[in-house]
């Protein structure tokens, strides 16, 4: 079973550097987009629907915001557009695909750089998410909750840690809330069971030359319930293309997609 995620910073202009035809070539189950940026009238090209796939797109109310998608060989039993939750659902930050035993989620967690107000309403999310993420580590359902969680881990996830101390996405209160997310909360980070190596990055700023010297973050992750985690085989952040400020993260799991023919 192959899992992509990518936070494509707006799905058009993912598209024209080429990143469909990149899908194509990876025979993944499942792509998980986010930060579509864009509204389903506004996808009328032909690449926005790939044939061989079942697309769901759940956007932001507010034009050219947020926005999460799914790409899918096989028909979900289920599809939940957002948790019922406004905070969350108006801005497009959740898409839940189920089949069978295993759901896939696409997560776009909100960033908290702009302004304190955003940073309040990331840790809402944070709180919001939590003891459902708990839940659903001990409900008997595979999870691989996939995308763009704005906060690195560890020192490891970031290369100029010492600097970024008291910024968004590395805050004390966001390190400690990861911390119980894969420790007493019971999900795993999939990419570190199996890679435990400095400076894998995938986010790097526009400024500067951040990517060309890898200041980057680790800030996309592939979470799961730990009987998935414990089935990775192969993580990959790809980085021979660039479609986006993020970078692809593929996952490959040594198990049947269920349903799979």
């Amino acid at each position: 079973m192959r899992i992509i995620t990518l936070n494509a910073n707006g799905i058009r202009a993912a598209a024209k550097k080429g990143f469909f035809e990149w899908m194509h070539r990876q025979d993944a189950d499942v792509v998980c987009v986010q930060e579509t940026k864009a509204q389903h009238p506004q996808l009328i090209d032909r690449h926005f629907f790939p044939p061989g796939y079942h697309v769901y797109y759940h956007d932001a109310v507010k034009k050219g915001y947020s926005g999460v998608a799914i790409y899918t060989r096989h028909q979900p039993s289920r599809v939940h557009y957002g948790l019922g939750w406004d905070v969350m659902d108006i801005e497009g930050r959740w898409l839940q695909a189920d089949f069978g035993d295993l759901s896939v989620i696409s997560l776009y967690l909100p960033s908290g750089s702009s302004k304190e107000e955003r940073q309040q309403i990331k840790y809402q999310c944070m709180d919001f998410l939590q003891p459902r993420l708990a839940e659903w580590a001990r409900d008997g359902r595979h999870y691989v909750i996939c995308g763009d969680w704005n906060i690195a881990h560890r020192k490891i996830d970031i290369k100029n840690w010492r600097g970024n101390q008291k910024n968004s996405g590395f805050l004390p209160e966001e390190r400690a809330w990861m911390d119980e997310l894969f420790g007493d909360v019971g999900m795993t980070d999939a990419f570190r069971a199996i890679d435990p190596r400095e400076e894998q990055y995938t986010w790097w700023s526009n400024r500067g030359q951040a990517w060309a010297n890898n200041t980057g973050w680790r800030i996309d992750y592939q979470v799961t319930t730990p009987a998935i985690a414990g089935k990775v085989t192969r993580a990959e952040i790809y980085r021979d293309e660039r479609f986006s400020d993020h970078a692809p993260l593929i996952m490959d799991y040594d198990m049947e997609f269920p349903g799979r023919e």
